[in-house]
């Protein structure tokens, strides 16, 4: 028995089929319980009786072992989803949304989600699954009963590639808000982090910066991806030093971005950090203080850029050079793609452009 299988069976009960990607079938569930698929569908819809006689506890509990089994989840809206749509968006966040100190990351898509639904002429659900992150039993139940929207945009940094895979499949249409290529076939709308980042990168070295270095958490989401991409793009379309010291990768940034290292690094030449945004804005945070412990002035002796937008609890300071991400448009974007793959559209992607933004954190290095 593979690792998966194992970990999807009970004692006693037949496990699901190694490599299996399709949602199991009624029929499927019918041949591993020993019954009819009429019988089947009546144990799963809660009806108690086959042709006028009662349905025996024995055969309910095959049914519904085999079900289990195999990993089935009866699609409540099926009926109506096969006759006419709800005219219902879903949206599942993978990190917990309301009420949440991150917040502010999620907020600025929802508007711009709920104004493009409005003129697509579309309710929105929000599916409550997303407070376990899309973890456990809970969050695989929600991930199931987004197929009572006619299809659902999804959010979040990390996010179960299998079970997108099974929708996808399935043929429910998903939109993601963020680049993802893990899942095939999965459409998705996202900012071009890329691009963005080398645009900060060459205004820095406008302003006289020879060594840039970027801080950032260690983590391979694609939003990471992207942002360390377009630096290190910058940087070589700069002429400036791109090798593998050019980047900081921290597990902790607040233990591991202090001062000394931060004296350290301006020491050896480093005139300009760059730090990336993450829910948390654990980079920024870390360099912004490391910065001010170890007695540099900023725009003075150093510069700092942020790769987005600052947290809200530090917006009253100065404005960080960087950029700022189309989150209204993208949310807005993502619901023209979902409704275009309801009616039947292809399978696409878009990249939105983020605006560049000169801040009050950067200036020309000081003189030596």
């Amino acid at each position: 028995m593979t690792k998966e299988a194992a970990g999807r069976a009970r004692p006693g009960r037949t496990p699901v089929p190694a490599g299996r990607r399709a949602r199991p079938r009624q029929a499927e569930v019918a041949r591993l319980a020993g019954v009819s698929q009429a019988t089947v569908s009546l144990v799963l819809s809660g009806r108690a009786t086959a042709t006028g006689r009662p349905i025996s506890e024995e055969t309910r509990k095959k049914v519904l072992d085999a079900a289990h089994s195999l990993g089935y989840v009866p699609d409540p809206a099926a009926s109506r989803l096969a006759a006419a749509r709800n005219n219902l968006l879903g949206v599942y966040s993978f990190t917990a949304t309301f009420p949440t100190d991150v917040r502010h990351s999620y907020y600025p898509f929802l508007v711009g989600v709920e104004q493009e639904a409005a003129a697509q002429g579309y309710d929105i659900v929000l599916f409550t699954g997303s407070s376990s992150g899309g973890a456990g039993a809970a969050g695989a139940g929600a991930l199931n009963r987004v197929r009572l929207a006619d299809g659902c945009l999804f959010l979040g940094r990390h996010v179960p590639v299998d079970e997108l895979h099974r929708l996808v499949a399935d043929g429910f249409p998903v939109v993601h808000v963020g680049r993802r290529d893990e899942v095939e076939g999965l459409a998705w709308v996202g900012a071009d982090y890329v691009s963005a980042g080398r645009e900060v990168v060459t205004a820095l070295n406008g302003l006289g910066h020879r060594r840039i270095l970027l801080v950032r958490e260690d983590d391979d989401a694609p939003a990471s991806t992207d942002r360390e991409r377009g630096f290190l793009d910058g940087l070589t379309a700069s002429g400036l030093p791109a090798g593998p010291d050019a980047v900081v990768r921290c597990g902790d940034p607040r233990r591991e971005v202090t001062a000394d290292r931060v004296r350290a690094w301006f020491a050896d030449g480093v005139t300009a950090f760059v730090a990336e945004e993450t829910d948390t804005g654990a980079a920024w945070r870390a360099l912004r203080s490391a910065v001010a412990e170890a007695g540099l002035s900023c725009p003075g002796q150093v510069s700092l850029a942020l790769l987005g937008s600052p947290p809200p609890d530090l917006a009253d300071g100065p404005v960080p050079m960087g950029f700022d991400i189309p989150r209204p448009a993208l949310g807005a974007e993502a619901v023209r793609l979902l409704a275009s793959r309801i009616g039947g559209g292809a399978v696409g992607s878009t990249l939105v452009a983020c605006t560049f933004r000169p801040g009050a954190t950067a200036g020309a290095p000081a003189t030596p």
